[in-house]
Order: structure tokens, then sequence, then C-alpha cells
């Protein structure tokens, strides 16, 4: 849309005000509400956004080892350039309007911290080869009777569950919280993030979502885009959420599923009634590639401590780079449906990624199969997480995945270096807090003992 076509679009919708925001590296919007005249002269030439943006953690607490930003550069704005096609009217506040922006240096290039900017880099490098991308994201979630206040009040321990029990694809539960899961469905649907599917899953108070499948840059904004209403959503009920990929040792953790396929003058490039699983020689080699670099791009995946609280033996979540045929087990499922359906379901990231950099790196490591002949191993059968099998170990804490991508070549080569280099910088900051603390597990197991 053009300037003049959403003046006629803001007067049809009585558009008042208007919220602007970009997602950071750990996938957190950070915005703020502006004038209209404000926003119509940004609309032309972009706004000034500090760049603190990428020089700071998910505490807000100021990085000491990062170069595009920080005190040596005098924390300079970058700017921000408003998406007009991301347009949206806020659920509960229906006089304003919500925009994405995209960072760009002070020369007007895309910003090498921005993730919404790596995904467009990765999707124009699909598009010059002929392809468009489609995905679609899972996530699931855990939601507690408590407030933000409550929750620090607690110390994030003794929280009260929306429901007590394991009940997994309950009718009941979904029932007895109707109000909650209308509200996620029409609240969502008001978004533009449409919801193909809502049930519980096994655990007290946790719920999973299957957003539509969608354009690859699409999707990325509504995964991302949803994390941050569900939050609002369940504020306004009186209700908190969780995307920790595991927040309490004796649950279930919170998976983050990429469904994805390549497409082609209109023909899924995944699809080949005649081929090997019903699956193409780009499909295999794609799936090749993402294998082949699963243990380097880990980090990528999981970007945070918690993340790997997760990778341990018995949970569902993928211990080696493996694919399987609709196996559940596996790093990588494959789905055989026919033209249209057939696609890979990427299961190692869980509900803490960030979809931007999840989704150019499912993309961008499947690109490099396919450009390189990367031959994939054949399928795994039983349980995909074995070890015995010959298949690639996955890193199990984001210090070993963070070194592995610190040393990674092909990571430079497929998502570019100041990227990757910034990116690992900050996972070594992230370590390196988690380093200093003193655990409450600790203070029980030794303060009397040793």
């Amino acid at each position: 849309m053009d300037a003049k076509e959403l003046r006629a679009l803001f007067d049809e919708r009585n558009i008042r005000k208007v919220k602007v925001g970009g997602f950071d590296l750990d996938g957190v919007l950070r915005g703020k509400y502006i004038s209209l005249e404000k926003f119509w002269s940004a609309l032309e030439s972009g706004f000034g956004f500090c760049d603190v943006l990428f020089g700071w953690d998910i505490a807000d607490v100021v990085y000491d080892n990062v170069g595009v930003t920080g005190g040596p550069t005098g924390f300079p704005d970058v700017r921000a350039r408003i998406d007009p096609t991301t347009f949206r009217v806020i659920p509960g506040e229906p006089d304003t309007a919500a925009f994405l922006v995209d960072f760009c240096d002070q020369t007007g290039a895309p910003h090498p911290a921005c993730p919404r900017s790596l995904l467009k880099r990765v999707l124009q490098r699909a598009k010059e080869r002929g392809y468009t991308a489609t995905f679609g994201a899972e996530y699931e979630f855990f939601i507690f009777k408590e407030t933000s206040q409550s929750l620090h009040d607690k110390h994030f321990r003794g929280l009260a569950s929306l429901t007590p029990g394991m009940f997994g694809y309950s009718w009941v539960r979904e029932g007895q919280q109707r109000e909650l899961c209308h509200g996620i469905l029409d609240e969502m649907a008001a978004f533009d993030i449409p919801i193909e599917g809502l049930h519980t899953e096994t655990g007290p108070g946790v719920y999973e979502v299957a957003i539509r499948y969608d354009e690859a840059l699409a999707m990325a904004d509504k995964a991302a885009l949803f994390k941050t209403q569900m939050k609002l959503l369940a504020s306004r009920l009186g209700l908190a959420v969780t995307f920790m990929a595991k927040w309490n040792k004796d649950l279930p953790g919170s998976s983050g599923h990429l469904h994805q396929s390549l497409w082609k003058d209109g023909s899924n490039v995944f699809f080949d009634a005649k081929g090997e699983y019903g699956l193409s020689v780009d499909a295999l080699q794609y799936l090749g590639g993402q294998l082949d670099l699963m243990p380097e791009l880990t980090a990528l995946y999981s970007p945070t401590i918690n993340s790997y609280r997760r990778y341990v033996p018995g949970v569902w979540a993928p211990l080696t780079a493996s694919w399987g045929m609709d196996n559940r087990t596996c790093a990588i499922r494959a789905i055989a449906e026919g033209a249209k359906g057939t696609r890979f379901e990427y299961r190692q990231s869980a509900a803490d990624m960030n979809p931007y950099i999840a989704i150019a790196t499912c993309l961008a490591a499947g690109l490099y199969g396919m450009e390189h002949k990367v031959g994939a191993p054949a399928p795994a059968t039983g349980d995909g997480s074995r070890s015995d099998g010959g298949l690639l170990p996955l890193p199990r804490t984001l210090r070993a995945a963070t070194d592995l991508l610190g040393q990674s070549v092909r990571a430079r080569e497929i998502l570019g270096a100041p990227f990757v280099d910034h990116y690992v910088r900050t996972r070594d900051w992230e370590i390196r807090q988690f380093e200093r603390e003193v655990s409450e597990w600790e203070l029980r197991r030794y303060f009397e003992s040793v």
C-alpha cells in the first residue's frame, strides 16, 4: 500500500494513533506509539531508533563485547523503515494501527543485526533461484493464574497453573477455558494471525497452537507477533504465559516447530510421486543440507541457556541430526502428503526461538544442501534420538553450540559474517551472565553439606 491507500484505510477504520516496532535478536518486540503526523513523515523517510536495540540483552543490560553499537560508538540512531504491508489494527485498541519496521544502518543498508533483514536476504537468494518458501509455525506454551507482579513477587516459584494435571487434547479443558480459547482464536484472527489448530498439550495449563502456513516473511511476522499478542491477551484475562523451552524440570518442554516447503512455478519442489519416499531429489538435498549443518547452527535455533534443558533423553526433543518419515522422535519429520502437502517439520527448535532467525537458518541450510547436492542419510526408524546409529550428535549446552557456530565457515557463508559474528558475541555474553549465577539447586545441595 502507498501513502494514499493507507490514508483512505485510516479514515475508513478511524485510525487516530499508530504503534511501530521491530524485533531484536532475542525475539523481543521493541517499539513505541507515535502520532499520525510523525507516522506520515516516517512512512516516507523512516525514523530514528536508538541502536542500543542491538547493544543490550534480553534484560536490557548493555553488552561488553559487541562492535555494531556500544559506548565507543555513542549509541547513535539506526534508521527504522516502516513496512506498510504489515498494517494491522491492535485488538482492544480499535483506533490504533500497528506496523513492523526494518532496521538500517547509518548508510541506509540493512542493519547487520536485524533479524527481519536477515530473513529477507535469505529469501532474496531463494528468489534468485526461482523459489518461494512457505512456512507454518507451531508453539507450545504454559499459562498461569498469575500477573507480572505476582510472578516476580513469587520469584517464579510456586506458580498457580491455569488448570491441574496432565490432560493433552482435552475437549473438557478446552471447554472449561472457552473464554480463553475463543479469545485466542478471535483475537489472533483479527490481528491477521489465523490459527489452524488450538488444543491442550500434556501438562498443567499448557496449550499448543498451529498458525496457518504462509509465505516465509509473513509467517515469521505472524509467529513473532503471536507470542507478543498472546502475552497481552493473557494479561487482560488476569493470566500470565511463558514460552520458555523448559520452565519446570518435572514437566514437558515447550516446542516450537516449523513446517516448510519450497515452491517453483506453482509446484511443490519437495514432491515427486516417483521419488524415494515420495520426495524429490531436491527435497532430499534440502534435507541433507539441514542435517549436515544442524550441529553448527544449533545456537541459532536454540538461543538461550534454558533451550538446552529440553535436550535430554525421553522428552521428544531431538538429540541427533536425524530425520524420518512421519517420525516425531527425529529432528526433522518428513510428511509426504502429495503435491499440496508434502513438507518438512523442523523439530529441533523450541518455543523460545526467534522465528526470523530460525526460518532464515532453516531455509539457508536447505538451499545450501541443494546448491552443494548434499545427500541425506537413510531415514531413522524407531527412536531417532539414539546416539548409536552414526548420526551427528547435537550440542547439549549453549556454550557448546556457540563454540560450534563461532567456528563455522559455512554459517558465515549462508547467513553473512557480520550477522554471525555479532550473534556469537551476544550468546557468549548470555553464557557469561549464567556462569556468574548461584542456583537454588547449588544452595540446596551444598550449603550445609560441603
